[in-house]
C-alpha cells in the first residue's frame, strides 16, 4: 500500500470505527452508510482483510463469485466523485451507486453489503466499465436531494415493492395500455443521461436525450416503445427504505431480438425497434414512491451474456419475472 493509500483509507478507519462505537448494536442508516465508505476505502487500498469480514463472506463481481481480493480489488486506483448511498436498515443492506477510478479510468460501481452482526456477509457489485457513464455521473456530481429526503407517509415494505415491479412490468412487452404508477414529474437518470423527464429535475448539470425530443416517464411507457423487451427476470428487490420511499433492484432485461424487433404501437403504426441478436442488459435501478407514485428513477446497466445470472438465485428464480425481495 502507498503512502497516500494507507492514510486516505487511516482517516476512514477512524471515522468509520468511531461511527461503530457510537451506534446502538444494531447497524443503522449511519453505520450502513459508514459500510459503504469503508468498503470503497479497502478497494483503492486492495486490501480486503482490512474490512470487518463474516466468516464466511460471498462476493461476486458482475454475476461471477470470486476470491474477495480478486477483480477490480487489483485494479482500483481512487474514489470517483458521485457517490449515491442507500440503506435499508431493517435488513441490513447497504447499497453504492457511484464511480470509482480504476487503472486511472472513470468507472461505475455498483456495490451491495449485506451487513451481519456489524460485519460484512455478502457483497454484490457491478463494475460498469464505460468511462463516457462514468465521467457524465461524476459532472452531476451529487445526487439529487429527493434519495435522502423522507416522504410524508411511508408505505409498508412490500407495497414499496409491488409499486416498483409494476415499472419493470410495464415495460416487459409494453403494449403501452397498463395502469402505469408514474407520477407527472417522473425524470428517470440512466447511464448518467436523463432519458425521460425533466434533466432539471435531476441536476443543473444534468444532460437529456442525446437525441430526438424529450418525453416523461408516463408517455414514454403509453407509447408502447418498449415492445422490444421480451423478458425482465430475476427482479430481486434488494433494499427497501420506507422511511424514504426507496425500492432498489437488480434485475435482467433480456430482448430476444428475431420477431420480437417488431411490433405494433397503440396508435396502430408499426414499429421496428431492439437489438438484432439475443442481448442482456444487467440493471442496477432504485425508485422512489411518494402517494402511491413513482417519481425519481435512477439506473446504471451494462450488456451481459444472453440469459447470465446474477449469482445469488437459483436458475429457476433466473429466470422467472415474479419479484423477490
Amino acid at each position: 500500500m502507498t503512502p497516500h493509500r494507507a492514510a486516505a483509507f487511516g482517516a476512514a478507519a477512524l471515522v468509520f470505527s468511531a461511527s461503530l462505537a457510537a451506534q446502538p448494536r444494531d447497524c443503522d442508516r449511519a453505520c450502513l452508510e459508514g459500510f459503504l465508505d469503508f468498503y470503497v476505502a479497502a478497494v483503492v487500498a486492495h486490501d480486503a482483510t482490512l474490512l470487518p469480514l463474516a466468516r464466511d463472506v460471498e462476493f461476486t463481481e458482475n454475476g461471477q463469485r470470486l476470491p474477495l481480493d480478486d477483480g477490480l480489488w487489483h485494479t482500483a486506483t481512487g474514489r470517483g466523485s458521485y457517490a449515491l448511498k442507500l440503506a435499508d436498515s431493517e435488513r441490513g443492506q447497504a447499497v453504492l451507486m457511484g464511480t470509482i477510478r480504476e487503472s486511472g479510468e472513470p468507472t461505475v460501481l455498483v456495490a451491495r453489503l449485506g451487513v451481519e452482526g456489524r460485519r460484512v456477509a455478502e457483497i454484490e457489485t457491478l463494475v460498469i466499465r464505460d468511462a463516457q457513464v462514468a465521467e457524465r455521473l461524476d459532472e452531476i456530481g451529487t445526487p439529487r436531494s429527493a434519495w435522502s429526503e423522507p416522504v410524508a407517509e411511508g408505505l409498508p415494505r412490500a407495497e414499496l415493492i409491488r409499486i416498483a415491479n409494476a415499472y419493470f412490468s410495464g415495460i416487459e412487452r409494453n403494449d403501452g395500455k397498463g395502469d402505469y404508477p408514474l407520477a407527472a414529474d417522473c425524470a428517470r437518470l440512466e447511464n448518467g443521461l436523463v432519458l425521460a423527464g425533466d434533466p432539471a429535475l435531476v441536476s443543473p448539470r444534468a444532460k437529456g436525450r442525446p437525441s430526438g425530443s424529450q418525453v416523461g416517464c408516463l408517455e414514454q411507457f403509453r407509447s408502447g416503445i418498449f415492445f422490444y423487451v421480451t423478458r425482465i427476470r430475476d427482479r430481486r428487490f434488494v433494499l427497501v427504505d420506507p422511511e424514504r420511499g426507496l425500492a432498489f433492484a437488480f434485475a435482467f432485461f433480456d430482448n430476444a431480438g428475431g420477431d420480437s424487433r417488431f411490433g405494433t404501437l397503440p396508435d396502430g403504426r408499426s414499429a421496428e425497434s431492439g437489438p438484432k441478436i439475443p442481448w442482456t442488459w444487467a440493471i442496477a435501478e432504485v425508485f422512489k414512491i411518494e402517494r402511491g407514485l413513482i417519481g425519481p428513477v435512477e439506473s446504471v446497466l451494462h450488456q451481459v451474456p444472453y440469459g447470465m445470472g446474477s449469482g445469488w438465485s437459483t436458475w429457476e428464480e433466473s429466470l422467472s419475472s415474479e419479484p423477490r425481495g
